[in-house]
């Protein structure tokens, strides 16, 4: 299993190297005028016409290492190798500095940012060369300067296009490439974000120039072109227009103080695609096909997961306006800690999804998955309203989770994990890991110290999540947990408690449509994902290979005329739209066929789940109350914990204190303040031990 994991490995390289350098080269006259003519000859057959040069050099490479990496990680298994080569990881993943507006940026993600702006330097240079030097077009017979203007305003447009070849990749949840560098669908948001802001500063560029060009030539009218043969200026005017609108509301003065407005408009990205291919044609199309095609699996996957409404189990409803929702999930779904659920409420929002993180272990809690949600913004506010009315049901769609593919908490000799508010959630998740970890006794536990820094007192009932609620005493007894609790706006503990700040916990009836959260293509998620990729990608080469060699072929060559430009390309969208469909419709009916007798068990215990009246109990020990229910792992809790008033944790203090520790692991999730304080302390250098890694919950 090892040997072939290692070919497989090699191989993906190899092609991902190979696919690298036809983006540096194809930039350059080389290129253009000795290997495309060359190239052309076998690839631009009857049967894939003008776009098969860049279809084969630029698309089925990475849709093959998208088949090899799903083959990969299924076969993956933790091991003693796997291990070490987390560590080296870390190591290489170690904070450089805090840049702003970046924040926080490590060593390696540097060294990338760097070769892709050199490459797009480099693209845009050897473009400008070809157009100066070698082939000048001046089709309107404008002064010379106004055509190197001209061509500058073109080729800023194909660099533009390089982003595009990478834009997608981050925000493919569930996808096969990002596991293989260690990264998840959330943890590379920002690289998406980078793109974004690099391409459409790009084409803004682009189509200012070309403005000022019609403008200069008297042919303005030219903005709103439809050529049925070549190029379609209007397409483009109308894909910038969508672009600037998506663009500016997703700013952080937009994207964060009114989400509604980013999150709506965001939705246009399928017609952003649609005038955007309509404009580059299929050729151009080719180039940027893998990740659009990935995306839009792993999209229409996401929507086939979410027709199915989920089996909210129960909530508590904590003193601190955090609630804690309970959902039915199948034995076989696993996951990882720091991994997120996507939720949807429709008595809420008909169209908006929400990320939250897991507290539970999917090792621990085999038949429950628990999410916290603090009550922040109109849609989180309106769920609170909603649980603590008198319902007895809420409708609920789930997609994921989504997480890291491995993640061994036990790496590290010791653990600090620094939380600010609701960010210390995440670690309640890898707190719970450790807890499986120690059932087996010949697994080493490093030392957790939990530094936590809260608003107000009550917040501290957050850490009454951290043991579930049927532990004991001998399930936590291997577990060396230390948490340094601070209250920062209060200086004192409150002498009394608000009845109404006292924790509920509502259970909720089961409905006939329930059923528990599962994987979208059942345990083996990864093998069968790359059998959608291979069948559908397939499908889309012999698809458009009959329709370019029986429809589009003969018209060129009967009829004498060039077929329609923009029909090239939305045969080439619609195709790989019905493609997708097909093959992710039949193999996700095929694997609920098989799965149909194991969900039928998991309804039956859907179903069966006793429905209990809310309860009310006190928020914690913090507040002075006795429990009626176990109190072992609470009183563990309340000796493990010191609580410091007015004042916030000297991270730098408590970082430089457990210098003593051979590897400490520093894993920070909260506040921005916190996470650029905690990351500038790991990369002074003054502690060589400190290996750092942050969660962020915005972007």
């Amino acid at each position: 299993m090892g040997n072939m994991r290692s070919v497989v490995k090699m191989l993906m390289v190899v092609l991902f190297l190979g696919w690298m350098f036809i983006w540096i080269m194809i930039s350059t006259n080389l290129f253009k005028s000795k290997w495309t003519p060359e190239l052309a000859k076998y690839l631009n057959t009857t049967y894939f016409g003008p776009q098969g040069t860049n279809l084969v050099l630029l698309t089925v490479p990475m849709m093959f290492i998208a088949v090899l990496s799903c083959v990969y990680l299924h076969t993956q298994k933790k091991s003693t190798q796997t291990q070490r080569e987390c560590k080296v990881k870390k190591k290489m993943g170690r904070v450089m500095m805090v840049m702003n507006p970046l924040g926080i940026v490590t060593a390696t993600e540097l060294a990338f940012s760097l070769l892709f702006v050199a490459l797009l330097v480099w693209a845009l240079s050897n473009y400008l060369y070809i157009s100066y030097h070698v082939s000048l077009h001046n089709h309107d017979n404008a002064k010379i300067w106004q055509a190197k203007f001209r061509a500058f305003g073109l080729r800023i447009g194909y660099v533009g296009h390089y982003c595009w070849a990478f834009l997608f990749f981050p925000v493919t949840r569930t996808s096969t490439i990002l596991p293989l560098v260690g990264l998840t669908s959330e943890s590379s948001i920002k690289y998406h974000i980078w793109l974004g802001h690099i391409s459409n500063f790009l084409f803004l560029v682009h189509t200012v120039v070309f403005l000022i060009y019609w403008a200069m030539t008297n042919q303005l009218m030219e903005t709103f072109a439809w050529n049925p043969t070549y190029v379609s200026n209007l397409a483009g005017t109308i894909a910038m227009v969508i672009g600037i609108a998506m663009w500016v509301t997703s700013l952080p003065s937009y994207r964060r103080k009114k989400f509604e407005l980013f999150f709506y408009t965001h939705q246009l990205y399928g017609l952003y695609i649609i005038f955007y291919v309509i404009h580059v044609g299929d050729s151009w199309f080719c180039m940027i096909l893998p990740n659009i095609f990935l995306f839009f699996i792993d999209r229409y996957l996401r929507f086939l997961q979410s027709t199915k409404r989920t089996r909210l189990v129960s909530a508590r409803i904590l003193p601190s306006d955090n609630l804690e929702l309970t959902f039915s999930k199948t034995p076989g779904l696993q996951y990882t800690p720091t991994s997120i659920l996507f939720l949807h409420v429709p008595s809420i929002s008909k169209l908006q999804w929400h990320p939250f993180t897991i507290t539970s272990s999917s090792n621990l809690e085999k038949d429950t998955l628990s999410v916290v949600i603090r009550k922040q913004g109109s849609w989180t506010q309106k769920l609170y309203t909603h649980i603590s009315s008198f319902i007895d049901s809420l409708e609920v769609s789930t997609e994921g989770p989504y997480g890291p593919n491995s993640f061994d908490v036990s790496r590290h000799d010791s653990l600090i994990l620094v939380g600010g508010g609701s960010g210390v959630t995440p670690f309640i998740s890898v707190i719970r890991e450790l807890i499986s970890q120690s059932q087996n006794q010949s697994t080493k536990l490093p030392d957790v110290l939990l530094v936590c820094a809260f608003k107000h007192y009550h917040d501290l009932a957050l850490l009454d999540l951290i043991f579930p609620s049927d532990i004991s005493v001998s399930d936590i007894s291997r577990l060396n947990l230390r948490i340094e609790a601070y209250v920062t706006r209060e200086d004192k503990k409150p002498e009394t408690t608000d009845a109404h700040k006292l924790l509920q916990t509502k259970w909720f009836k089961p409905q006939p449509l329930d059923s528990p959260i599962s994987p979208v293509l059942g345990p083996n998620n990864f093998l069968w994902l790359g059998v959608v990729i291979l069948s559908s990608f397939v499908m889309f080469l012999l698809l458009i290979a009959i329709v370019t060699r029986y429809y589009v072929y003969p018209i060129d060559r009967n009829t004498g005329k060039i077929y329609n430009f923009s029909y090239r390309a939305l045969w080439d969208m619609f195709l790989g739209c019905v493609c997708i469909f097909i093959s992710s419709s039949i193999v996700f009916l095929w694997r609920k066929k098989q799965n149909k007798e194991g969900d039928k068990e998991s309804k039956k215990q859907v179903q069966s789940v006793d429905f209990q009246t809310p309860t009310s109990s006190p928020g914690s020990w913090f507040h002075g109350h006795e429990r009626e229910l176990e109190s072992v792992p609470y009183q563990s809790i309340v000796q493990a914990t010191s609580v410091h008033f007015g004042s916030k944790p000297n991270l730098k203090k408590i970082l430089f204190e457990a210098e003593g520790s051979e590897d400490v692991g520093v894993m920070v999730c909260g506040p921005r303040k916190m996470r650029h304080e905690v990351a500038k302390i790991c990369s002074s250098g003054l502690a060589k031990n400190l290996h750092f890694e942050a969660i962020s919950f915005n972007w």
